[in-house]
């Protein structure tokens, strides 16, 4: 059942960059104060603050939001089993997100077969980037934790 939260899409959260801590409460069905507790708790939900101090959540944070009311709400965690459960949730994407970077793509399968020099600014090399920049984004966001 748990690998459910992670499936799960939330259609009902706009199509915007950035949202306020008012925005998140009445998307989620929770109070402002419980998300203000629910940063304290748990390290991964650390919305950004503008120039005024004001939350500024973007989508992954409420879909974290979402994640978080499901574990605590509807599958009855308590906080520490919501953390683990997060966490465990995160390890397991990020073992399938190594496990999806070490398998060749055809197009890399392809180039490895022709002799001719790969093109430095193909494709292959934009996938690779993001991928490390990913990669990299989610480190950051295990050592915040």
């Amino acid at each position: 059942m748990a690998e459910k939260a992670e499936v799960l899409s939330h259609p009902q959260i706009p199509d915007k960059l950035f949202f306020k801590i008012g925005e998140v409460a009445q998307l989620t069905g929770t109070k402002p104060h419980v998300l203000r507790y629910w940063e304290s708790e748990f390290k991964m939900l650390r919305p950004a603050k503008g120039e005024s101090g004001q939350r500024i959540y973007r989508r992954k944070d409420v879909e974290l939001v979402f994640s978080i009311k499901q574990l605590l709400y509807e599958e009855n965690f308590t906080i520490a089993g919501a953390k683990k459960q997060l966490q465990r949730q995160r390890a397991t994407r990020a073992e399938s997100n190594r496990t999806k970077a070490k398998q060749p793509t055809v197009q890399a399968q392809a180039s490895s077969k022709t002799d001719e020099q790969p093109d430095l600014f193909s494709a292959q090399k934009s996938i690779d980037v993001g991928w490390m920049k990913k990669e990299l984004m989610e480190v950051l966001d295990i050592l915040k934790a």
